[in-house]
């Protein structure tokens, strides 16, 4: 794979700059169908097992804890007038497969059966004005109506007790922010939380009555976020950050910097895990990002958004952490499973 399929395949987010943006557009036009995720199709990944009948991840028939994913924008194109993707849209389906199942959400795979649902998630210019107003907000609503949708049948028939990593980007995080905010922060539901790994949005201490950021690599219960830019440098929407919670991927602790040395693995174009290849540095509401140190790096010198590479860069540190997590559940459980965590 070349470095301009790379480009490409990781440039699918929905936070890609704050230039002034035009797309033509359409009316809103309310949509009365509901999802019902009974139907396999509906699902990228289920129980483990992929759309395409392929087994993501650890073996499942003896994995404690689940993990519900929820992917990206993929809906992009300035010229496509639809709110929302189509359940069935073709191109954002088979994109989650051949790009966000092997890149992002295998991340987590290894830590539970992943649950990975289709949605009608909303076009990337409904997150902006003048077309928030416009439709757009009518448009985010209908695609966390199918991420709810999608959790209420997992909750119903799939999860029977078992802990709960959510894990999303950028969209997808945003969705899990408002999931967690009904069904977890301070219900019943939030005894069975891992982790929620919020990352690519922005997330406030204050979005949450209880839920808190974890600020250990063993802390449960809680949600970590970031955001990341090429170190040294500002996006001119800079402000939008401002007090946002920011974790350091590599130390999953309070430390505002990490070393080189510490750094678990990002995952790159070429499919290799590269090792100690990067650092960090938290400021407000954003994570700095050092050139990674990898083949062929030369295009990266030319990118400071890293908002595209938030999962990939900590790919390895991403499941390590995970796996961790789960862990340090399944010991407070056996200690005090009575109490509330």
């Amino acid at each position: 794979m070349r470095v301009q399929s790379f480009l490409i395949i990781l440039c699918i987010s929905f936070l890609l700059g704050a230039c002034k943006l035009s797309y033509q557009t359409a009316s809103f036009l309310p949509s009365t169908h509901e999802i019902d995720y009974a139907a396999s199709k509906l699902w990228a990944v289920y129980a483990g097992i992929s759309s395409e009948g392929n087994e993501i991840g650890a073996a499942f028939d003896a994995a404690s804890a689940d993990v519900f994913y929820v992917y990206p924008t993929l809906l992009t194109d300035k010229k496509d007038i639809n709110w929302n993707a189509a359940i069935d849209d073709a191109k954002v389906n088979a994109d989650v497969l051949k790009w966000i199942l092997p890149y992002q959400a295998s991340a987590w795979a290894d830590a539970g059966r992943l649950f990975v649902p289709f949605y009608r998630q909303n076009h990337y210019r409904a997150f902006f004005e003048p077309y928030r107003n416009q439709g757009g907000n009518a448009a985010i609503a209908l695609a966390y109506a199918d991420v709810k949708a999608a959790f209420d049948h997992y909750m119903a028939y799939e999860n029977n007790g078992r802990p709960i990593i959510l894990a999303g980007h950028s969209q997808g995080a945003l969705h899990l922010k408002k999931l967690l905010q009904e069904y977890f922060d301070g219900q019943e539901l939030q005894q069975q939380l891992v982790a929620a790994y919020l990352i690519g949005t922005r997330i406030l201490e204050d979005d949450f009555k209880e839920l808190k950021p974890l600020v250990s690599s063993d802390q449960i219960g809680g949600y970590v976020s970031w955001n990341s830019y090429k170190k040294g440098k500002y996006p001119t929407y800079y402000a939008w950050y401002n007090n946002a919670v920011t974790t350091n991927p590599v130390t999953w602790d309070a430390s505002k910097k990490s070393l080189i040395s510490d750094h678990k693995g990002l995952l790159y174009y070429d499919n290799i895990i590269y090792k100690k290849s990067l650092e960090v540095e938290k400021i407000n509401g954003m994570l700095w990002v050092s050139l990674p140190k990898v083949p062929k790096r030369f295009w990266m010198s030319f990118v400071k958004d890293y908002h595209r590479f938030d999962v990939t860069l900590f790919w390895e540190d991403i499941r390590q952490n995970a796996l961790e997590r789960i862990e340090a559940y399944e010991r407070k459980k056996l200690i005090a499973p009575r109490e509330r965590f």
